[in-house]
């Protein structure tokens, strides 16, 4: 079984499951959303990328952005997921993330979109 994040219950009153794909964006998804700092017994984990819709906007930014987030869902996910490229986008107060991975399970590329308004 594959809890769906973030937690909830489903109609019949129990845990919510979700496949095994949707479970791994579910983890990606908090893995870049995640302010650093905000898991009290992690606080290293997360990416913090909802502050970067606040910084100005640069091709060097953009660059250093993608390496933070490659080097984050390797650190946390690395045993579940090969990240193969990363593009993070902030325009007005939307951020938009495409990453491309493979699954290490069962070797299936996949592609997962977030969009993220503030």
């Amino acid at each position: 079984m594959n809890i769906d994040l973030p937690f909830h219950f489903d109609a019949r009153g129990r845990t919510a499951d979700t496949t095994y794909e949707d479970h791994i964006r579910d983890l990606i998804e908090q893995v870049l959303f995640t302010a650093p700092g905000e898991r009290v017994n992690r606080p290293t984990f997360g990416g913090g990328l909802l502050q970067l819709v606040f910084a100005p906007n640069s091709m060097e930014l953009a660059a250093a952005t993608q390496f933070l987030v490659q080097g984050n869902l390797q650190q946390w996910l690395g045993d579940v997921i090969d990240v193969q490229a990363v593009n993070v986008e902030a325009i007005d107060s939307t951020l938009r993330v495409l990453v491309q991975y493979v699954i290490r399970r069962t070797q299936q590329p996949q592609t997962a979109q977030f969009t993220q308004q503030v």
